[in-house]
């Protein structure tokens, strides 16, 4: 959301003068960085939106791409769960099973398998026919959340463009500046039709008759209002998955005891990866079914996730991973040996942090309310995509040179109090340490702009 045209009255009488007068001077400051932020943030904001997008759709496109690996006609009753898992072996001898995943009435097995070669957090699913015990393929599944390998690509490409670790710089710098230019956008637009004495309620629908770049910037706003709270919860939810951000996300949430709680799979204090980690050893899986059958005693039911013990002497986890609301995300650890439960870890215990922690997260993969998650991120990317092609066509039509002044005055800093300037300095070097990327991006905004200031004084200089 960007500051118009023209400049009006600064204030209505309703507003109290030492507020008018407050944000008189900021309003510069916060045009300046949303016009930095825009121009400069909004390539990879933009590219952000778009491969978004795209992971919004993908768990349709791997529905229809893995149909006949993951679909399995209705009939007759399944086999033991253990004579699924062996026909799983028998197609893929040098695997160890890791996990498995039992079929929902129209799907088939999923037998995770760890074998040599693999990448980090992949693993091998053979997808069984729960009532014949044939073999319907065997893919690539990329951590916990399953992702085949068409979902899988599509998920790297948002994360990174598929160019490794420095590759996640990208979207982390998208997260971090997502908030930012949302809340000077929405301060401005909020402040300008405030002060060109409209009511609250004519913010959130475009100006009628309004023409040229009046027009644009008014459905840059409205749009921007309708937009603003999805962009602060994909910019705080993208924020946990980024590589320095999220560093210090995990550390306060540590801090603060907000970390989502594990469950024992031994006598010690050995805890079970609740990401869905390789299980390099573990027992025989005869007694599987029987882990089942505990399992559905302690009321859990699917779909679930059996993992494998880590060690010897350790205990299965079964755990619910229906991430749809209501969640079912219940987990139990049976003894291997006995078929006992030995301890139990239920959703409701979670901890409100954790739990927004896990709704934050599914909700970001579109996995919170299902299809209807889902088009709510298509159409805030899409959202996202608009405002970064309307916020470019009101900078091309204001550039220098054509005629419209100096929207984005520099220098404002030095009409702001010292007593509002002093705390806003140590507020932005706090963010900018929490938010790396966004520290360091900052900095180079305001070297960037001291230099075209020089420059701008020496071209005036030469002109007398």
């Amino acid at each position: 959301m960007t500051s118009s045209t023209d400049e009006r009255p600064e204030a209505t009488a309703a507003e109290p003068p030492a507020r008018r007068a407050t944000w008189a001077a900021l309003r510069p400051l916060v045009l300046r960085l949303h016009f930095y932020a825009g121009v400069l943030i909004a390539p990879f904001l933009l590219v952000a939106a778009t491969t978004g997008l795209l992971y919004a759709a993908s768990y349709q496109i791997e529905q229809i791409v893995y149909r006949h690996e993951l679909a399995a006609p209705t009939g007759g009753p399944p086999l033991p769960l253990s004579g699924q898992i062996a026909a799983a072996r028998a197609a893929r001898p040098d695997g160890t099973v890791t996990a498995v995943r039992p079929a929902e009435p129209g799907t088939t097995t999923r037998v995770l398998l760890d074998v040599p070669g693999l990448a980090d957090s992949t693993q091998l699913a053979v997808f069984v026919n729960p009532a014949t015990g044939q073999v319907h393929g065997v893919l690539e599944s990329y951590g916990s959340s399953g992702a085949l390998p068409v979902r899988a690509w599509i998920s790297t490409l948002h994360r990174s463009l598929h160019l490794g670790e420095p590759g996640r710089i990208y979207s982390e710098l998208a997260a971090s500046w997502l908030w930012v230019v949302a809340l000077g956008g929405l301060l401005l637009w909020v402040t300008r039709r405030r002060r060109e004495g409209r009511r609250l309620r004519g913010l959130a629908a475009p100006e009628r008759g309004a023409t040229g770049l009046r027009r644009v910037l008014s459905w840059h706003g409205s749009l921007g209002l309708w937009a603003v709270l999805g962009l602060f919860f994909l910019s705080a939810t993208g924020l946990t998955w980024s590589a320095y951000a999220g560093e210090n996300v995990d550390e306060v949430r540590a801090a603060l005891g907000w970390t989502t709680p594990s469950i024992s799979t031994s006598s010690g204090d050995h805890a079970a990866h609740s990401g869905g980690g390789h299980q390099h050893a573990g027992p025989s899986d005869a007694g599987v079914d029987r882990v089942v059958q505990a399992a559905a005693g302690r009321r859990l039911s699917g779909p679930l996730e059996i993992v494998w013990p880590k060690e010897p002497g350790g205990s299965y986890v079964v755990k619910e991973i229906d991430k749809e609301w209501p969640q079912r995300l219940d987990q139990v650890a049976v003894d291997a040996g006995t078929g006992q439960v030995t301890d139990e870890l239920r959703f409701a215990d979670y901890s409100l942090a954790a739990k927004l922690a896990r709704w934050g997260i599914d909700g970001h993969m579109g996995l919170l309310f299902g299809l209807a998650n889902q088009i709510l991120l298509v159409a805030l990317a899409a959202g996202i995509i608009t405002l970064i092609v309307l916020g470019y066509r009101m900078w091309w039509a204001r550039r220098p040179g054509r005629g419209f002044g100096a929207p984005y005055p520099r220098g404002g800093w030095r009409r702001v109090p010292v007593v509002v300037l002093a705390p806003l300095v140590v507020a932005v070097a706090a963010v900018g340490w929490f938010l790396p990327l966004m520290g360091l991006s900052l900095a180079a905004f305001v070297v960037l702009d001291v230099l075209l200031g020089l420059r701008s004084r020496r071209t005036a200089a030469r002109a007398e």
